[in-house]
């Protein structure tokens, strides 16, 4: 097949659904099918590369809105790109790039499908106007696919349409992580540095939805542990001058993969449905590290099942989180168990061959 894959950005570009295109992308090369990408540049110029034999097109990003990059013409080259292809898979929420491909006639017949990563929580006045781009844009995709069976129950624009939701896993190189020699190596350098005690993890961007506050508050209520936080964002001050806690703005992939390796438990109090799956839980049970988690309605609680592969805390509680971190540090039999179980369905489950026969299905079907 002849794919085209629509996002606002592309690796280099940090972002979760970025690096998850990047893995669909070079999977589905990888599985013989020829895979063109158009997104925006970070910069007001054109660029044409090939990477993992993936064909990127960045288009020049003129301004940013609501952090929505804003490309002119995008509809007019997803036009021209959707006549030499077989198949369109956009990723939402890009509201630019899907209202600009709505005014376009081609969106009427062109056969598309829609990666449905969140609803779009935050932004409600801006949501407003775009409700109805949003309306013909889900309405025209023949199928869509959702990360969990919660987000397709939970979702106002979801529910409506379940009848043509399909649930594909995420992907990631679950075994790569699992057996990454160098990563366990320098995991027990990681651990000796911080003096052999037990490690609680938390990877990922320090805003409003991920519960900073909330781990701040459980943080003295777990003595003895020693708190990772590996990322940056406007609320590390509230982590700031804590006892115990050690904060790492950035780490690359192979620091971050021994991360996983050290740790005991890896923890995510998010509070908001802006938290729609929490793919760094998938990450941490590919290296055998369970997971504390809230209770959130959204995917968060099908990346980690309760019991399974870790555990839940009560959402915005700190002391249900501090109470569920303590139960997995004071456990060893509990912790490892659940570690072990959170590894054996990461390889299973979630792998990116995994993600690509399963996205790959979806395509047969819209196709016939």
């Amino acid at each position: 097949m002849r794919l085209v894959l629509v996002n606002k950005y592309y690796p280099p570009h940090i972002g979760g659904i970025e690096f998850h295109v990047r893995d669909l992308a070079e999977g589905l090369v990888a599985a013989g099918h020829q895979v063109r990408v158009i997104v925006c540049n970070n910069e007001r110029s054109y660029a044409e590369d090939t990477e993992g034999g993936v064909e990127i097109v960045r288009l020049p990003r003129r301004t940013e809105l609501a952090s929505t990059p804003i490309a002119h013409n995008f509809g007019r080259v997803l036009a021209r790109e959707a006549a030499g292809a077989d198949l369109l898979h956009f990723h939402f929420p890009y509201p630019w790039g899907e209202a600009q491909w709505v005014l376009q006639q081609a969106s009427r017949t062109m056969p598309y499908v829609v990666t449905y990563h969140s609803d779009i929580v935050r932004q409600k006045l801006a949501l407003r106007f775009y409700a109805p781009f949003l309306e013909r844009f889900l309405d025209r995709a023949r199928l869509i696919i959702a990360s969990s069976p919660q987000l397709i129950v939970n979702s106002a624009w979801l529910a409506p349409r379940r009848s043509k939701c399909r649930q594909v896993n995420f992907g990631l190189p679950t075994a790569a992580i699992a057996g990454d020699a160098a990563a366990i190596a320098r995991a027990a350098e990681l651990r000796a540095s911080l003096g052999g005690a037990p490690i609680v993890l938390f990877v990922g961007r320090l805003v409003y939805y991920k519960g900073i506050d909330v781990l701040a508050r459980a943080i003295p209520q777990v003595p003895g542990a020693q708190f990772v936080v590996i990322g940056k964002g406007p609320q590390r001050a509230l982590l700031e001058g804590l006892e115990r806690v050690h904060l790492i703005d950035y780490a690359s992939d192979e620091e971050l993969r021994a991360w996983y390796h050290a740790a005991d438990v890896l923890c995510l109090p998010s509070t908001s449905p802006s938290e729609a799956f929490g793919l760094v839980q998938i990450e941490a049970h590919a290296a055998g590290t369970p997971t504390v988690s809230s209770d959130l309605a959204t995917g968060v609680t099908y990346a980690n099942l309760e019991g399974v592969t870790g555990l839940y805390a009560k959402t915005g509680d700190a002391a249900s989180l501090a109470a569920a971190l303590n139960r997995l540090l004071a456990d060893d039999e509990l912790r490892q168990r659940l570690g072990q179980a959170a590894q054996a369905r990461a390889l299973e489950e979630f792998s990116i061959e995994a993600m690509t026969e399963a996205t790959t299905k979806v395509y047969q079907e819209v196709l016939g």
